[in-house]
């Protein structure tokens, strides 16, 4: 089985979100089912259909989660160096519009753009994997190709 890769951070979310799930929301749905049951006619009971749909989600993310957390590799960024790698925080600036922005490369279960978490994965990931401080990246997106420069490059 391939490992994956995740950051402390990722894997105690990942771990915090599974312990939620068993111990708060699968009670809960289970409890729902139970008192939807007692409403009688199960084929016309809506909050019973809900309920049922609820856990089935709920009984998917656990294996999921299960599965992540079973083949994860964590990985402490801050005993890494050298140029852009998994858990690297990279500051790049647009060579056109000068706007600047970071972001750390982490795997495709801890990733959250707006957070500043890159799919290592990603097309701009996948540009920066292997580049230093003052290179140049050229990156294709759908609206075209851009290029960044990268000004820091920090393991954290």
């Amino acid at each position: 089985m391939e490992k994956i890769p995740l950051t402390a951070r990722g894997f105690a979310a990942l771990d915090a979100e599974l312990k939620k799930l068993k111990s708060v929301e699968r009670p809960a749905v289970i409890r729902a089912i139970a008192e939807a049951r007692e409403h009688g006619d199960l084929s016309e009971n809506a909050e019973y259909h809900a309920a049922r749909e609820k856990q089935s989600f709920i009984e998917g993310r656990i294996k999921e989660l299960e599965a992540v957390i079973s083949r994860a590799d964590v990985i402490d960024p801050a005993r890494l160096s050298g140029p852009v790698k998994f858990g690297a925080t990279v500051e790049i600036v647009d060579e056109d519009t000068e706007e600047a922005k970071t972001f750390q490369i982490v795997g495709e279960y801890e990733a959250d753009v707006d957070a500043g978490l890159l799919n290592m994965k990603s097309p701009i990931a996948r540009a920066l994997i292997g580049k230093e401080e003052g290179d140049s990246v050229e990156v294709r997106t759908p609206g075209g190709t851009r290029s960044y420069e990268i000004v820091a490059v920090r393991f954290v």
